[in-house]
Parts: C-alpha cells; sequence; structure tokens
C-alpha cells in the first residue's frame, strides 16, 4: 500500500514528541534563489530517524514484543536504535563490515546489538531476512515501507510550512524513501512543484530504473549513505516514477565540493550522501533557474561521516 498525504500527518503527529523540526537556511553562494533544509541537525543527525521511528511507533505491541532487525549502512540503523531505545524493543542491526566507524559507534552508544556482516549493503540485507525468518523478529527496511516513507515525508511537511513560496525541492537518492515521501506531501499540495531527485554517479540505481539505464562508474563513492540494490517490488519505484519530475546525477569531485562548501560556507558537516542535491546545483545539473519569486529548497539528509574523510576531502 502506498503511503498517503494523510498518512503523513499521522506520522509526524506520531513523531512530533520526539522529534523538533529541523532548520532551513539560506545557502551562501549557491546558484538561483537556494534553501537549505538541514537534516544533519536532526536526532542522529540524519532524516533516517523519522522513519524508523514513525514505522516503530506504529507497530503493534506484538510486533514491538518480537523485536526487529533492519539492514543499513549507518544512518538508518542509528534511526532505527534510538527508535528502539525510546519504546524499549530489542533492536538487532545488521551493518557491512566497512561501515563508517562513526555510524557503528553512534548504533552501539543508542544500545541496539550490532552484528557486522559482508562487504557491501546487499550482502548486509541479506543477513538481515536471514535473521528475521529465524528468530520471526519484525523487519523494518530503510525505504521500502509506508511508514517509514511516511515519516521521511514530514520532511516536505515542514519545507511547506516554512518555506510557502518554494517551487522546487531537491532530494538525495538512495532507495528512494525520502523522495517518495516528500514528493507525496508536496505534490499533494501543490502539483507544480519541481521534485528533483540526485542520485551519486557511482551508484546510480533508482537513475538507471526510471531512465532504463546502466549507468555506473562501479567505484567506492563518497555517499555511502546511498547504496546498494533496490527491490524490485519496493513501493518506492511506482512513487519516483509517477511524482518525481527528474533524477540528476553529481560525481564524486561535485560530492567533494559540496562538503567542502558546507564547511566553509555555511559551517555545518554534511556527510557524501547528504550534500548530492547542493553538488547538482553547483555542477548545473538543476537548472535553469526559476521564474519570478519562486525558492528552491534543496534538502541535506545527513552528517554523519568520519573524521579521516572529512579531512581528507577538506585536504583535496
Amino acid at each position: 500500500m502506498l503511503p498517503t498525504y494523510d498518512d503523513i500527518q499521522r506520522a509526524r503527529e506520531r513523531i512530533r514528541p520526539y522529534l523538533l523540526p529541523t532548520p532551513i537556511e539560506p545557502a551562501i553562494a549557491l546558484p538561483g534563489n537556494t534553501w537549505l533544509k538541514l537534516e544533519n541537525a536532526n536526532k542522529t543527525h540524519s532524516f533516517k530517524v523519522r522513519g524508523a521511528l514513525n514505522a516503530m511507533l506504529a507497530l503493534s505491541g506484538h510486533d514491538r514484543a518480537r523485536g526487529v532487525v533492519t539492514a543499513s549502512t549507518g544512518n538508518h540503523a542509528q534511526g532505527v536504535a534510538n527508535a528502539a531505545r525510546l519504546l524499549g524493543v530489542k533492536a538487532t542491526i545488521v551493518m557491512p563490515e566497512a561501515a563508517a566507524r562513526r555510524k557503528v559507534a553512534g548504533v552501539r552508544r543508542l544500545g541496539a546489538e550490532i552484528v557486522l556482516f559482508g562487504h557491501s549493503y546487499d550482502e548486509a540485507e541479506e543477513a538481515a531476512h536471514r535473521l528475521q525468518h529465524a528468530h520471526d523478529w519484525t523487519y523494518i527496511s530503510p525505504y521500502n515501507d509506508p511508514d517509514v516513507v511516511a515519516g521521511g515525508g514530514t520532511v516536505g511537511l515542514e519545507i511547506l510550512e516554512a518555506v510557502p513560496a518554494v517551487r522546487r525541492v531537491i532530494v538525495p537518492v538512495g532507495g528512494g524513501g525520502l523522495i517518495s515521501g516528500v514528493a507525496t506531501a508536496v505534490k499533494s499540495v501543490d502539483p507544480s512543484i519541481e521534485v528533483v531527485g540526485v542520485n551519486p554517479l557511482a551508484s546510480p540505481e533508482m537513475y538507471n530504473l526510471i531512465y532504463s539505464l546502466d549507468h555506473s562508474t562501479g567505484n567506492e563513492s563518497l555517499a555511502d549513505a546511498l547504496p546498494g540494490r533496490i527491490e524490485h517490488n519496493s513501493i518506492t519505484i511506482e512513487i519516483v516514477t509517477h511524482l518525481v519530475d527528474r533524477i540528476v546525477l553529481a560525481s564524486e569531485e561535485d560530492i567533494a565540493r559540496a562538503m567542502r562548501y558546507m564547511v566553509l560556507e555555511q559551517g555545518w558537516v554534511a556527510e557524501g550522501g547528504g550534500v548530492v542535491g547542493i553538488a547538482a546545483r553547483q555542477n548545473g545539473a538543476i537548472g535553469p533557474e526559476l521564474p519570478g519569486d519562486g525558492l528552491t529548497v534543496a534538502v541535506v539528509s545527513g552528517g554523519n561521516v568520519d573524521a579521516d574523510r572529512l579531512r581528507r576531502v577538506l585536504c583535496t
């Protein structure tokens, strides 16, 4: 079942006692009239906490008591661990062995059990499903779940309220949970608002699905929060196909420049996957400019980046 605007409104009411709206600020030195929706300022420093918390709150008492399991490269893992801690639920998180140390440490601090398995997100996800079936746990997908999507859609509601003149929203894309929720929210209010997704060039899974291409460098990416295959029956594919206006790409050089921009111009630390929207504004992939006084809002989806990686980016 696809999430609706009403589902997103209900999600906001569920998570409101636990999460404050994140800030929106004007972008210094970006093309056009652009604002930034700073999900890196959220609890656990990522939008993922919204969907994980909404999904956990939507579970029955029986399903919570069984325990939950998920797979994640880190941000969804911290979101699930945070929700589990708040609600007293046992959570097991499967993460790839190469997951960012900052994200692994964040999950441990929140008290979830971590299983490090595999070289990629896809291998970790397969292991999580094996644990799900072996222990009868509830699996909480990072993206292929109506409640997770609805939780992410609350970002769209906050954008509409904070920036009424918004005419374009730019959203990072991995499995498509965030952009599906945001597109559902904003298009329900005003279908003329343009919603643009951004994939990293190194892992353009949604881009390939939407445009029937096989376009990838196959290299490791700074956008490590946007990895892996998308499940063939994912609800996000249908939502993106019908509601997202276009998807563009950002190279590794673009992403590194956007990370430096966030630190040096905006004064925020943001991870590679979080800044692909800024990268696409800087590289010219998103244009032309909007007519009149229309505003663009770019979602900065997360800020969890290892210190050594950030140091390398800043010194480039």
